[in-house]
């Protein structure tokens, strides 16, 4: 490095406990304070022990339990690009809503895959 002083990086296990720390503390902050997940997260364990119970290859049971993980994602990805679009600014700004506008569509494209892949798998 260039600089003067050296900066240390978490390695190996230290690196995956710090990771996992703030895995933790992203999905605690989620549960909490964003409705949208909240209701995601209800319908995941839902529709997530569901798919379990069925009557259904197991890779069919993991297939769903993937399309409503997927889900979960985006609204992960939508919140966090909410975030930072706040964070710069609150005053109203074309791209601002447009990014928030595009993140919450990844949201509804997600929900429809998710519902196209449970009615292929348990009625097609």
């Amino acid at each position: 490095m260039n600089n003067s002083k050296t900066v240390l990086k978490r390695q190996g296990l230290l690196r995956l406990l710090f990771t996992l720390r703030h895995t933790f503390n992203g999905l605690k902050w989620m549960t909490r304070f964003e409705a949208a997940f909240q209701q995601e997260l209800a319908l995941f364990l839902l529709l997530g022990v569901f798919a379990w119970l069925a009557n259904i290859p197991t890779s069919d049971k993991l297939i769903l339990i993937a399309s409503l993980l997927f889900v979960l994602f985006a609204e992960l990805v939508n919140t966090a690009i909410e975030v930072v679009v706040d964070r710069i600014g609150t005053e109203h700004h074309e791209l601002s809503g447009l990014a928030k506008d595009i993140a919450s569509a990844s949201v509804f494209i997600a929900m429809m895959i998710s519902t196209l892949v449970w009615w292929a798998t348990l009625w097609a």
